[in-house]
């Protein structure tokens, strides 16, 4: 930085009047304007050591020019220098500031984050995050991470932007779970899950809808990294999944459950992460889901959205993993939870018809098909082939729906570790509705306990 400004401070409370005159400082052109930030940031970051040590006070600090007249008179240009500050600084206490800056402003205004990606600050992201020297800065690291993870939620990367991820970054992020495996409040758990969360709802949505402007060709499949490295490493990384349950059981916001569910939806879909989890976390798994669509209520349209990418995620849970074979876990409970959701009038409210083909598809998984009788379910075994084959026998009409859903899922998970497959299945149609389904950050899930 090469601007330079001389203070000499006795005490906190200068600091804090001379940062107000600087950021209410009447600028009239732009030149004026980019003195001011640099004093602003010549000044913070002079004395960050000394007056600015906890994160209260870098917000207490970055909030002084998101009110003050310096930005308020001139959002978009300030912003934008910011963002220009982010490209191209280097110094971890300047780095600071305008990270804290951008994360506080676009929580307000989505329009920062949007300027972001317009001047390409998501590769800038991706770089920073694995540099070395910021590493040994957790608190700087976190806070880059959340906002790589705010930019992505609310707008779709480009294929470019995409791009600039690739199997070494997605690695490290699973490496730095297992490194703080230990600690399950460690704060880089949090924010790492939620990068790959959205990375992961980023590929989804570039696989479902690829962008076509201008009659422009379509660019190269983009393969999905989050699912590959799991597909090749998972027994590597299996606190991520033990978290990601977790995170699902305690969670609120709507739109961390939807990202949650969508990477869920995937790992069950493929052949090769069906079985990722650990039987133990995939009986938690299976106990949030069940409460979670009985307490969801019947008459709110924003939980119908949730509820149908519950009961998409449930059946390949119960067709393709470890669920699938004896002692079947649950099985009358799952059973009675899905004939309540299809029966009409349920708790006075009609039950849509999405909810009824949704809840009727998870109940034609073999297995819970053999509950008439024991001893009849146990003759007919020989007759019922598992989800991985394995007999040649005639085929009820139930199981052939079954494999018939399966061969659509086999081209899915080929689709989503970028290979080219036919158009029209219906597994197809059904990741299209999933990737589909988000809600507004902050949003909270409803339920029939809080309504009542």
């Amino acid at each position: 930085m090469e601007f330079e400004v001389s203070y000499n401070l006795d005490n906190e409370q200068q600091f804090w009047d001379e940062l107000e005159d600087i950021v209410s400082a009447s600028c009239q052109t732009h030149e004026l304007i980019d003195n001011a930030l640099r004093s602003y940031l010549s000044f913070t970051t002079k004395f960050k050591s000394e007056y600015l040590q906890s994160e209260y006070d870098i917000a207490r600090c970055t909030y002084r020019l998101i009110q003050g007249p310096l930005f308020t008179a001139h959002k978009e240009y300030v912003r934008r220098q910011i963002v220009y500050c982010l490209l191209q600084e280097d110094e971890i206490s300047i780095l600071h500031l305008t990270t804290v800056f951008l994360l506080l402003d676009g929580r307000n205004d989505e329009e920062t984050f949007e300027m972001m990606k317009t001047e390409g600050a998501f590769p800038r992201l991706v770089e920073l995050i694995q540099k070395n020297d910021i590493q040994e800065e957790p608190r700087l690291h976190r806070l880059l991470l959340d906002l790589m993870y705010e930019m992505s939620r609310i707008q779709r990367l480009s294929w470019e932007d995409l791009s600039s991820v690739n199997d070494a970054f997605i690695t490290y992020l699973f490496q730095l779970i297992e490194g703080v495996s230990d600690d399950v409040n460690d704060p880089y758990h949090y924010p790492v899950i939620r990068v790959l969360l959205v990375l992961n709802e980023q590929y989804m949505v570039a696989s479902t809808s690829p962008a076509n402007r201008n009659n422009a060709p379509p660019p190269p499949p983009m393969t999905n990294r989050v699912i590959k490295v799991l597909s090749k490493h998972g027994m590597s990384y299996k606190t991520f999944g033990c978290n990601l349950i977790l995170l699902l059981n305690r969670e609120s916001e709507t739109s961390l459950q939807l990202l949650i569910l969508k990477l869920l939806y995937l790992l069950f879909q493929s052949r090769s992460t069906a079985e990722y989890f650990y039987t133990n976390d995939l009986h938690v798994l299976l106990d949030v889901i069940l409460r979670n669509l009985l307490d969801l209520p019947l008459d709110s349209a924003p939980a119908a959205a949730l509820r149908h990418t519950y009961l998409r995620v449930l059946h390949p849970l119960l067709a393709n993993s470890q669920i699938r074979r004896p002692p079947y876990y649950k099985r009358d409970e799952i059973l009675k939870m899905l004939h309540l959701l299809t029966a009409s009038g349920t708790h006075f409210a009609p039950v849509d018809a999405t909810t009824a083909r949704l809840a009727k598809r998870c109940m034609s998984v073999t297995w819970l098909q053999q509950i008439e009788s024991e001893p009849e379910a146990h003759s007919r075994s020989s007759s019922h082939s598992d989800a991985d084959g394995g007999t040649n026998s005639p085929q009820t009409p139930n199981s052939s729906q079954e494999n018939a859903i399966k061969n659509g899922q086999r081209e899915l998970a080929r689709r989503m570790m970028g290979m080219t497959v036919k158009e029209g299945v219906e597994s197809a149609n059904s990741i299209s509705e999933v990737a589909s389904h988000m809600e507004k950050p902050g949003v909270q899930t409803p339920s029939r306990g809080r309504d009542n």
